[in-house]
């Protein structure tokens, strides 16, 4: 195939992906040391990193948002993406994948997380990106490798392929054989490892470790069959023609080992990358960019600095784009661009443009969002991809501290969901309360201290109200007057209503049966705004569903009947009627579905009926290996923390999406302590 297969050249963008605490700022801070981009490597625990440089990310020592970082390597330019491993920031990895040559997933022999590396991998292979696995913090090994890749192995669709093993010594790793060079190093710490000999034993491990990955690159290479069969031993070239052809193709994940806090295994990685990962103009055909003359870039994050104003960070994937060009954007706004910036962690410099395969900051482009295509040409491009927020699974209420600060906060929301679409705000309108969703607590909590620390807003907090709602079991049929003479014209409304109930979940609704002219017909429209002003709060202090009211008679006044008079005499009279109708409480009832690892299922469904749920059924996760699917009913009020409890018995790995089923009837002590709870908030 040659050595085009295994060298493009050009600028290559590399996700940097893996579950929570795997090691991949570290392996971030190790490859910007090892290519010369930063002194030494900085530290997580010591707040001195290049990745998580945010406050909120320092404060809980984790990644809470993407971090881009540019270096060369071998006259080479890449930027690495490093991406939150938590599930609750996952969304900035799904909105910067699309972009990307490559990624490395970085993980480590840990079972329980292989629920979240399952997770990871699934979004890369939907994706078709190319992906290596380095097996991280390798010198703290208890177990051989190849059991390791037998545990991990059921999270990848493709076979994990062993491109290195380790060199023990006594208990301990001191180095590893590269199986296509067929070379043996040791590990130097912060150093470039050192070859030694291959010999002995390790010699005899390698020969039949290099032979299991050639029997594995030979399921899609027939040539290199029937050398294998022959005992014919293939080229070396060919050996890593075929490595990057099928990691290219997705047919395999190639896997390599490190220490990323020792800086060992990193070099090895670069190479790799370097000669095997695509080039940006295999990126652009997978998005299906084709024929391509104007600059055209994909934006994948946004950011608002607190002095800077806001930065598109964007990867060019095709032709030049120049500092003060007009960009056409597929949602259909446009913006010029003011600034183009290399990235590199939070250091930033000037540049006048940029070439295809460039990872940039695009200022001052307003009107551009998260996940817009965006070219140079006259007509707005074609959207590449689309990337959806995933259900949002938890809700605070919160209000600004001062209220002067009401509209300062209304602005930070926004912002916040411009830089991160899957914190999304609603206004209850029964409440008039702000209530904001997210993808867990601590994905709440780090947009509170975003609001407080970038800001300036202070906010307060508490669960969000529930949805109670009462009905009526009994009809009744009452009389509403409303007489006022204060001098000059007074007011006159009187009506009859017949209330009665309606089936659960049909609605409200209101008929006039009036004969003679009793009530003009020019204030039946009054009578019925007043009726609906009566049912928004009924005698147990929630609005009221699921009634009938009929205006059957009434009597006016002609000097002082007037439509407030009779919109009044209505809401009296429904008033007045409702705690006669025999008045019951209503709670929401939500259909639950549950995602989680099978060994977590039954720890799932005790959750469920602790908290009121009705389990209907549970099955295996379809396309999903070891994972179920539970489906419930639950009531509205037990849903509330249902996800911390939840991630908690899943290693952070399940979720849920709920959708609104019915309202249910509650009686007796329930129903006494929710209305309790009401007038006392009241």
């Amino acid at each position: 195939m040659g050595q085009d297969v295994r060298s493009p050249r050009g600028p290559r963008c590399i996700a940097l992906v893996g579950p929570f605490q795997s090691g991949k700022t570290t392996l971030l801070e190790a490859i910007l040391a090892r290519t010369g981009a930063i002194k030494t490597a900085g530290s997580v625990d010591a707040g001195t990193s290049v990745g998580d440089a945010s406050p909120e990310a320092r404060q809980h020592k984790m990644g809470v948002g993407l971090t881009a970082a540019t270096t060369t390597f071998m006259g080479d330019s890449y930027t690495f993406i490093d991406c939150p491993g938590s599930i609750e920031f996952a969304h900035d990895m799904r909105a910067a994948l699309p972009a990307v040559d490559a990624a490395v997933v970085v993980c480590e022999a840990d079972e329980k997380k292989l629920p979240q590396l399952q997770i990871i991998l699934r979004e890369l292979e939907e994706l078709g990106i190319p992906r290596f696995l380095f097996l991280n913090k390798i010198d703290r090994a208890n177990k051989r490798v190849r059991e390791t890749l037998a545990t991990l192995q059921p999270a990848s669709r493709v076979p994990l392929v062993l491109r290195q093993i380790p060199i023990w010594n006594g208990d301990l790793i001191e180095g590893f054989v590269d199986l296509a060079l067929e070379r043996a190093f040791v590990y130097r710490e912060h150093k470039s490892s050192e070859v030694m000999a291959l010999e002995g034993g390790n010699l005899d491990r390698e020969k039949e470790a290099r032979f299991s990955m050639l029997e594995k690159l030979a399921d899609h290479d027939d040539a290199l069959m029937e050398q294998l069969l022959e005992d014919i031993q293939p080229p070396r070239d060919a050996v890593f023609d075929d490595l990057a052809r099928e990691l290219r193709e997705g047919l395999i994940c190639p896997v390599l080992l490190g220490a990323a806090s020792r800086e060992n295994g990193v070099l090895r990685l670069m190479k790799a990358l370097r000669h095997e990962a695509p080039s940006v103009t295999e990126t652009a055909a997978r998005l299906g960019i084709k024929d391509q003359k104007d600059a055209l870039a994909y934006v994948f994050k946004t950011v608002h600095l607190q002095h800077g104003g806001k930065l598109s960070l964007a990867r060019v994937l095709a032709g030049r784009l120049d500092d003060g060009a007009t960009l056409q954007s597929s949602s259909g706004e446009s913006g010029r661009v003011s600034g183009i910036l290399a990235v590199s962690g939070t250091h930033d410099s000037k540049r006048p443009q940029a070439e295809a395969g460039d990872a940039v900051a695009l200022g001052k482009l307003d009107a551009i969002k998260t996940g817009d295509t965006v070219s140079s040409g006259k007509t707005a491009p074609a959207s590449l991809v689309t990337v959806e927020p995933a259900a949002a699974v938890l809700s605070i209420s919160i209000a600004a501290t001062d209220r002067k600060d009401d509209v300062k906060l209304g602005q930070a929301l926004l912002r916040l969901n411009e830089e991160d679409p899957s914190l999304t705000m609603i206004q209850n309108p029964r409440t008039h309360d702000t209530v904001l969703w997210g993808q867990g607590e601590m994905h709440l909590r780090v947009a509170q201290e975003r609001l407080k620390d970038r800001y300036g807003v202070n906010v307060k907090s508490h669960p969000p109200a529930i949805g109670y709602q009462e009905t009526i079991r009994k009809a009744v049929t009452q009389r509403g007057r409303h007489k006022k003479q204060s001098g000059g014209h007074g007011q006159f409304g009187d009506v009859v209503l017949d209330i009665k109930p309606k089936p659960r979940g049909s609605g409200f609704e209101f008929h006039e049966k009036v004969v003679g002219g009793a009530v003009p017909r020019n204030y039946i429209g009054a009578v019925e705004e007043g009726v609906v002003d009566a049912l928004t709060r009924g005698p147990l202090g929630f609005p009221v569903i699921d009634v009938d009211v009929t205006l059957t008679d009434g009597s006016y006044h002609s000097v002082d009947s007037s439509d407030l008079a009779f919109r009044t005499a209505a809401r009296v009279g429904v008033s007045e009627a409702l705690p006669q109708c025999q008045p019951v409480l209503l709670e929401p009832i939500h259909m639950v579905e549950i995602v989680c690892p099978t060994d977590a299922t039954a720890k799932i469904n005790a959750i469920l009926s602790a908290r009121r749920g009705q389990i209907l059924g549970f099955d295996t996760r379809e396309g999903w290996s070891g994972w179920d699917c539970v489906r419930a009913t639950m009531p509205e009020s037990e849903i509330g923390d249902l996800i911390v409890e939840l991630r908690s018995a899943t290693a952070g790995a399940g979720t849920f999406t709920r959708q609104f089923d019915r309202m249910a009837e509650v009686t007796g002590r329930a129903a006494d302590q929710i209305i309790a709870a009401h007038r006392d908030a009241a």
